[in-house]
């Protein structure tokens, strides 16, 4: 059993906010550079805004230019999956939550290639920021390395 459950519908819609349900649960798009992580650059893990499910460091950030969040790879592989997305006449790789369900964002091979090649584009709505100091009290102290 996972520590990470997703509440159910009305939970949910009392927990998130309208832009934060509309992307994770109903597979939407927010808008590129108005929004809260685009351009962070503290020290951190930022966690499915659903679950609380680890998903990516600060350390792998980076600025793609592209006006969301953009990551090289997971924190934990584990936690992420990917999916085919057909949708809007495009074929890409959809990124979910693996206990969320959450729809994060996309991933595509255009990132830097000393650092794998990969580009995950991620919606800020679908994230949750947790600063360095604060990761062990908030339980995810073992993601500090």
């Amino acid at each position: 059993m996972s520590k990470y459950k997703k509440p159910n519908k009305e939970e949910l819609k009392q927990k998130l906010n309208p832009i934060q349900y509309k992307v994770t649960q109903e597979n939407g798009t927010e808008r590129p550079f108005q929004n809260d992580y685009w351009d962070h650059e503290e020290e951190g893990i930022y966690v499915d805004i659903v679950t609380g499910e680890p998903l990516f460091s600060s350390k792998d950030k980076y600025d793609a230019g592209c006006g969301w969040p953009s990551f090289t790879k997971p924190i934990d592989e584990e936690n992420v999956k990917e999916k085919l997305d057909t949708s809007h006449g495009m074929i890409r790789t959809e990124v979910r939550s693996k206990y969320g369900d959450s729809h994060l964002g996309h991933v595509f091979p255009d990132g830097p290639k000393d650092k794998g090649g990969l580009r995950y584009c991620i919606n800020s709505a679908a994230l949750r920021f947790i600063k360095k100091e604060d990761m062990e009290k908030e339980g995810y102290g073992d993601y500090l390395w």
